[in-house]
């Protein structure tokens, strides 16, 4: 898809995808500030936003920009030893678990939803894993159904609900999905700005 400006039937600006420079470190930190206060996301606050943003495995990740402002973010990495769906998906397919990549570090401003911004961070995310012979995957909460619903009506395919230890008294369980083949609808070809799920794309994890 275009990382060119274009509007949506009606004249709606969409947003604007592209590759995260260092710049966008400290408004990318900050927007995740706003989405821990409203959502909760992530789990657990890191001691440092901006390094959470940019993990061990990190392969590449983006923005979406809104009126010149960023209004999403989002990864993709290789699997860590967090990452619950890259196990599962390699099990299920007779692969090695370095096939897959790991879409992660997924959230959008609040006041962007219904943009579509989400679907279009995740959208563009598949077209990289792919374009490295690599299969998209992601482990979401299994609570977290505004995400859980963005997924499944972008096709992703539901793999097993899997219980993870995410502190020492804590359990929780994580919903594993794998892209949908290629060819099937993803991103924005799937999905209507306005859609009111898609402001809790999401991709809750457990700190590293």
């Amino acid at each position: 898809m275009s990382p060119d400006h274009r509007s949506a039937p009606g004249g709606t600006p969409l947003p604007r995808i592209r590759p995260r420079a260092d710049a966008d470190l400290g408004p990318c930190a900050r927007l995740l500030a706003d989405v821990h206060a409203g959502d909760g996301y992530p789990v657990n606050w890191p001691d440092e936003p901006a390094r959470w943003l940019t993990p061990p495995a990190l392969l590449t990740a983006w923005v979406a920009e809104l009126d010149g402002r960023v209004a999403g973010h989002a990864v993709l990495s290789r699997s860590g030893t967090d990452d619950a769906a890259p196990a599962v998906w390699s099990a299920r397919a007779g692969r090695e678990i370095s096939a897959t990549a790991v879409v992660n570090r997924l959230f959008v401003a609040p006041a962007a939803r219904g943009r579509g911004v989400g679907a279009l961070l995740l959208g563009r995310a598949v077209e990289e894993a792919r374009a490295r012979g690599l299969h998209p995957v992601l482990d979401v909460l299994a609570s977290d159904t505004g995400a859980v619903a963005l997924y499944e009506r972008l096709g992703w395919r539901f793999l097993a609900a899997v219980r993870q230890r995410w502190s020492p008294d804590g359990t929780v369980t994580v919903r594993c999905y794998a892209a949908p083949p290629p060819g099937a609808p993803t991103g924005s070809a799937a999905q209507r700005p306005g859609d009111p799920h898609e402001g809790n794309s999401r991709n809750p994890r457990r700190m590293p």
